[in-house]
């Protein structure tokens, strides 16, 4: 395996920032399918790598893994920040096939994250689902409305990305309202969600609403729950699932 981290100048963002990159030995690295693995609130690109085993349990698998750096942005175009949603899905894949030479084709096209990278990576995925074959939600925090109403040391954060409440009810940034999109049901028959959350985990409550409504949206749809809280042990034990899935997906 081979981990490296580019440093670069992002012309959406405008900004310097950072991606890092696990790169597998066991297959030619343009030919591999590529896994988009975002961090969540309080982290960075090199997150997954520091706090679990990942590098280790990503060796049995063929991925490309892409961890892009995106601050505290909820994965969003920031009503007073970047467009870190237009980073994310236009250039970082451009960037990946200037580097890798890494088509962006949905059979080899994944995306995972936790906590506020699992919001990123459900939106990503309901935003576009002819891109992927798969998706996958870890301690997803899906419902921000709720986390805006019940999380007041948090309002100020949401307020630079989303602008304000009734801007984020019902847009293009709420997942309950992509959910309801008639053409996503049609355009993701055939894309895999998984989400998963710990039993013990704050936003539990908010998993099991949207668990609710995303039954009744897909037909590809997997949900799995135990005992766990919201910390890197859960992800840890959760990120091999997710690989493993992913990896019986793409070799069908």
């Amino acid at each position: 395996m081979t981990i490296c981290q580019l440093n670069f100048k992002s012309q959406i963002l405008d900004l310097s920032t950072s991606v890092s990159i696990y790169l597998p030995d066991t297959v030619a690295v343009s030919d591999a399918p590529v896994l988009y693995l975002l961090h969540g609130w309080s982290d960075n690109c090199n997150a997954w790598l520091n706090q679990t085993n990942l590098a280790r349990q990503a060796q049995k698998y063929p991925f490309v893994i892409v961890m892009p750096q995106v601050g505290l942005s909820y994965y969003t175009d920031m009503a007073a920040g970047g467009d870190y949603f237009t980073f994310l899905t236009q250039e970082l894949p451009q960037k990946m096939k200037h580097w890798f030479q890494i088509e962006a084709v949905k059979e080899k096209m994944f995306v995972a994250g936790l906590s506020m990278g699992g919001y990123g990576a459900f939106k990503w995925a309901l935003t576009y689902p002819e891109q992927f074959s798969a998706a996958a939600s870890l301690s997803g925090a899906l419902d921000v409305v709720n986390i805006w109403r019940k999380r007041p040391e948090r309002q100020k954060h949401l307020a630079a990305i989303f602008g304000d409440l009734q801007k984020l009810k019902d847009s293009q940034n709420d997942l309950f309202t992509l959910l309801k999109r008639q053409e996503l049901v049609e355009k993701s028959c055939d894309t895999f969600f998984l989400q998963m959350c710990g039993t013990e985990d704050f936003v539990y409550a908010d998993n099991q609403r949207f668990l609710q409504l995303a039954k009744k949206s897909f037909n590809n749809f997997e949900y799995q729950e135990g005992p766990g809280n919201h910390d890197w042990d859960y992800w840890e034990a959760a990120i091999g699932i997710v690989l493993q899935r992913f990896a019986a997906i793409y070799a069908k």
